[in-house]
């Protein structure tokens, strides 16, 4: 069998696959997506880490590819759905960089604390500019963590160690375990108020792109500091220029940015109180050495035994089991992370029910792909459907799991039902025939949607005209669509249009469609 290894890999992980019975590894790094796509019909397996593009174009050229691994956490260059379509298994390395990427986010608030990235400078520059370079202590100081995940807790418990008073804010995590781990849970806008330093480690998404913006440094205090190690576009770069210039920020250190490499004209490159580094969060001899071990041996497990470990597209199950399961998988999957961009609010409890006749099969693992299309889109790095649970658990979330062969409409139906701080929300959903899965309720209106693409749920009055002024407002945007249907409230007046487009909607457009006056609300979702 075949790897090709097209990334820089740390050379433990490279000599494991050299070493390997029956495994044949080519390292070619620096490939163009052309080059790439010219040779990848030959190797069943990759391995890459942040720069290899892993397109669904790409995929269509892998005629054997049976696994995608990365060397790291971050899938942001892999096309899952494509990748799971085709059938490929995607892993990544979960804990490998978590210490490393924790460890840099305090060593760039201590060199920000210190001045010592400018001092370092001055002095080469032959000068001695003590009193220009005098910086602050950190002890009693106030640190807002934002994002209490494996690297926001690590964070934590660092700044703890340096006598910092903590506070810490997550939009998923319930405040109790936060709480339990002996740190301040407070709300955004008050870890906003009371901070010194922020530090953010949540992944960017929708809710937390753009999060820290003009809004944001106007509730915070006069002289805070930035620390951002997370992802780029999580700060509004140049709302970060603004407050940096005005004097409400004191200093900002950053090792992502919106763009990576950042344009040599960033505003933010000219400023003495910024300090930058190239995304070196993950960029130590032992988490590189951590990552490239775990892959190859990952890789390995899968290709010779068929083992999966740190799959975020199928769960840990034999090949058998796995080939009956996969459309209620899917299904599941999807399903979870519908939910997830459908509701508002912290998670707290999630109910799944199976209805029917699902031949006898185990659905445990049919409920771990739920919870990790939930946690896919709430936290994205680190989730797969080994640890979805315990990651779960360990936010406080209640999972509960009920059965009955009685069948009422469907041949076999899954609905879950998500509770949250401000608000329930259930989806249900069947597998036609052997592979044919599809989203049939959505609260209380009936529809009959594929689980995939670019879509929009759009609640609106049951009037003429309704649905015609919708269509109209997409046509004269050139926003094509390629599928729409209607749903019916029981027992109600209001209709749900599900509008399935060849592209994402426009967030310009999204907002017409809202001040149309028989719209009650539009929700934009990428399955």
């Amino acid at each position: 069998m075949k790897v090709l290894i097209s990334d820089n890999l740390g050379q433990e992980g490279v000599r494991l696959f050299q070493e390997e019975d029956g495994i044949d590894a080519d390292v070619k790094t620096g490939l163009s997506p052309d080059e790439l796509k010219a040779i990848i019909g030959e190797y069943d397996a990759l391995v890459i880490r942040s720069a290899t593009k892993v397109t669904a174009d790409l995929l269509s050229a892998a005629k054997q590819l049976k696994v995608v691994g990365r060397a790291g956490i971050g899938l942001d260059n892999v096309d899952i759905p494509a990748a799971t379509k085709k059938g490929v298994v995607v892993m990544n390395t979960p804990g490998g960089n978590v210490v490393t990427t924790a460890e840099h986010a305090i060593s760039m608030m201590m060199a920000l604390t210190r001045n010592i990235p400018q001092a370092t400078a001055s002095m080469k520059q032959g000068l001695w500019e003590k009193k220009k370079f005098q910086g602050w202590e950190i002890m009693n100081k106030t640190l807002g963590v934002i994002g209490f995940g494996k690297i926001g807790s690590v964070v934590a418990d660092r700044a703890r160690g340096l006598k910092m008073r903590v506070v810490v804010y997550d939009p998923i995590v319930q405040p109790d375990v936060i709480e339990k781990s002996g740190f301040e849970w407070v709300s955004l806008e008050e870890l906003y108020k009371q901070s010194d330093y922020i530090t953010i480690h949540v992944p960017k998404g929708k809710t937390t792109h753009g999060m820290i913006n003009a809004e944001a440094f106007e509730m915070m205090k006069n002289g805070v500091m930035i620390i951002n190690c997370a992802r780029g576009g999580i700060v509004d770069e140049g709302a970060l220029y603004a407050a940096l210039t005005s004097g409400k920020a004191a200093g900002a250190a950053l090792d992502v940015f919106s763009e990576e490499p950042p344009a040599m004209d960033l505003p933010l490159l000219k400023l003495d109180n910024v300090i930058l580094t190239p995304h070196l969060g993950a960029s130590t001899e032992e988490a590189q050495a951590n990552v490239a071990v775990a892959v190859a041996n990952q890789i390995i497990e899968y290709l010779k035994y068929n083992n999966i470990i740190n799959a975020v597209n199928v769960p840990a199950i034999s090949g058998k089991l796995l080939e009956k399961l996969r459309p209620f998988l899917f299904l599941a999957d999807r399903m979870g992370s519908l939910l997830a961009q459908y509701s508002v609010g912290q998670l707290k409890e999630v109910q799944i029910e199976y209805r029917g006749d699902f031949f006898g099969l185990d659905m445990t693992p049919v409920t771990t792909a739920l919870i990790k299309g939930l946690l896919d889109v709430l936290i994205q790095d680190g989730v797969n459907s080994v640890n979805a649970p315990v990651i779960a658990k360990e936010m406080g979330v209640k999972i509960s799991e009920s059965s009955t062969t009685e069948a009422l409409e469907y041949l076999n139906l899954i609905s879950a039902t998500i509770i949250t701080t401000d608000m329930e929300r259930t989806v249900s959903g069947t597998v036609f025939g052997k592979a044919d899965a599809r989203i049939v309720k959505i609260d209380k209106f009936r529809i009959e949607m594929v689980p995939q693409g670019h879509l929009a749920l759009i609640h609106n009055i049951d009037e003429p005209g309704a649905i015609g002024s919708v269509g109209t407002v997409l046509g004269e945007r050139n926003v094509n669509i390629s599928r729409m249907q209607v749903g019916m409230e029981e027992g109600g007046k209001n209709n749900i249009i599900l509008i399935r487009t060849d592209s994402a909607i426009p967030e310009a457009v999204v907002s017409e469609i809202q001040d149309l006056p028989k719209v009650n609300s539009i929700r934009i979702f990428e399955l």
